[in-house]
């Protein structure tokens, strides 16, 4: 009864400020509108059935629903510590802001980590420290298959499709690429005229659906592959097995959102839904995935060309290098995508419980290589929460030989971990379909903040290194970081706490821990 009773009093309420209005001051007619309008929405709340908390507590029910709304903010904000916030705290958005806007990221007071807490890291520092180069590294990719040969920069923007991202946060990352020198992998939604304008280097991401090079089935159109690998602006093709953040899963991109643009860049009719299948139609064993690759670097004109996958299975992973040891081809680089990597939406049993975190699945890649003696013929790549220097310098000696970002990259073009990449009401701009608030994205401003947010987390990589002692990334070795294995126990270097094996031990007599996994790779299926 209360309920009713509050619904009433508000409409009574109303109905005698009406009077007051006309009597005393025209300013009731404010309170009556304003005590009649909660009335009527009490009432709708008392009628309505998808809502109980409304049904029983009208009117200030909507509180409960509003501070839902808004708790992200809250907590990011308001309740986080500086280090301990998810998916990324605020001392590591807060670096990247720094170096984006050309400020020095120097923090006073000493760190507010707990250094004996089990699972700290750090990197040993050298007694015998060097300078640090004035040249930035760069890695040369392309295996004896390759006609053009790309040198890839130590940090690169990760894989982000046009549709996904919105236009003006695509041309901002191109061009810092451009400007800064590193490369731009598009995602899996083709080519738009953002990728290509600013003249930044390209990787061009082929995902299951062929977007941008498709059959009007949805197969693999060689001809339109061709013409679009010889852009001078594509310098390497990247085949997409599966992606960090939902490994194994197709996507849906519903009628309403294939607008004329994003028809033209993904080649699928206007206004229907486009499915991307969870597996590719051009290839079902490792040997015919090995194939395939070897088909689309004859049709890029010999440009590099490799894939990308979030490790799952040793055995599998395995397979694939029998395949290329049968065949006689291999892949200029490989992409490992840590199951921590981001994406716009996944659904969160995905996100949480599928596919290797990028420690495992890097080590596992760079070991698998190794012991097939494959490792030289073949680059590495890393991609998953790679945001500073120190997580740059730790991925190399885990077996990367360059890395990609994501997140951090649209960190620099003003991304603020609203977590509203998939409603297209991005606060800022960046991943929103809306013109409105995509015009708030001035390029100008922000292809700077990208260039000098690359250029700085690589120095910063640098000087790392040349703090242990090491100008050339080839010389980090997994003894150089160490954790702390217990709490406030002793540590433990990368190298005791994994298995590293030597160049073609697999082929020559397999260590135990791999033995029944290198039996079991089949290169004819993907099994195990």
């Amino acid at each position: 009864m209360v309920r009713f009773g509050a619904v009433g009093l508000l409409l009574i309420g109303a109905a005698a400020a009406v009077p007051a209005a006309v009597l005393v001051s025209p300013w009731w007619w404010f309170a009556a509108g304003v005590l009649a309008a909660l009335g009527l929405l009490g009432s709708y709340d008392l009628l309505q059935r998808g809502h109980t908390v409304l049904r029983n507590y009208p009117v200030i029910g909507h509180a409960r629903y509003l501070l839902e709304a808004i708790r992200p903010e809250l907590q990011q904000y308001f309740v986080e510590r500086n280090f301990d916030g998810r998916p990324y705290d605020r001392d590591t958005r807060n670096i990247v802001y720094e170096r984006a806007k050309g400020i020095d990221a120097e923090e006073p007071f000493g760190s507010e980590r707990d250094m004996y807490q089990r699972g700290y890291e750090f990197l040993v520092p050298s007694m015998a420290p060097v300078d640090t180069p004035d040249t930035p590294p760069r890695v040369r990719i392309g295996g004896p298959d390759c006609a053009q040969p790309y040198d890839m920069a130590l940090l690169n923007v990760s894989a982000m499709s046009f549709g996904s991202l919105s236009a003006n946060a695509v041309l901002a990352l191109n061009t810092g690429a451009a400007r800064g020198g590193f490369a731009h992998d598009t995602g899996e939604g083709g080519l738009s005229e953002y990728h290509l304008r600013p003249g930044g280097d390209l990787v061009w991401e082929i995902g299951t659906g062929y977007f941008g090079c498709r059959t009007k089935d949805g197969g693999f159109d060689a001809e339109k592959f061709a013409e679009k690998a010889a852009h001078p602006a594509v310098k390497c093709v990247s085949l997409k097995l599966s992606q960090g953040a939902k490994p194994g899963i197709g996507g849906v991109l519903p009628g309403g959102k294939v607008n004329a643009e994003i028809a033209q860049v993904r080649g699928v009719p206007q206004g229907e839904t486009v499915i991307s299948p969870p597996y590719h139609r051009e290839f079902h064993t490792p040997r015919e995935l090995v194939g395939f690759l070897a088909r689309m670097r004859e049709l890029a004109g010999g440009k590099p060309v490799g894939f990308k996958l979030c490790p799952g299975s040793r055995t599998q992973f395995l397979a694939v290098c029998k395949a290329m040891l049968a065949e006689g081809i291999t892949s200029d680089f490989i992409v490992v995508d840590g199951a921590e990597g981001g994406t716009g939406a996944a659904p969160l049993e995905f996100a949480d419980h599928l596919g290797m975190p990028l420690t495992e699945g890097l080590i596992t890649v760079h070991n698998a290589l190794t012991g097939a003696g494959l490792r030289d013929r073949i680059r590495v790549g890393a991609s998953g929460k790679v945001a500073t220097g120190s997580d740059l310098v730790k991925r190399l000696l885990m077996g990367a030989d360059y890395t990609n970002a994501a997140r951090s990259m649209m960190f620099a073009v003003g991304c603020i971990q609203a977590q509203r990449c998939h409603t297209n009401r991005c606060p800022t701009g960046v991943t929103t379909q809306d013109p409105r608030r995509a015009r708030a994205l001035d390029v100008p401003d922000k292809s700077d903040r990208v260039r000098r947010y690359q250029e700085a987390t690589v120095r910063s990589a640098q000087q790392i290194m040349a703090a242990m002692g090491v100008t050339d990334p080839g010389d980090l070795r997994p003894e150089m970081l160490r954790r702390r294995d217990t709490p406030a126990g002793d540590f433990r270097s990368y190298a005791a706490l994994y298995d590293w094996l030597a160049p073609g031990e697999l082929i020559e007599r397999p260590p135990a821990a791999w033995a029944a996994d290198w039996k079991a790779a089949d290169p004819d299926r993907f099994a195990g």
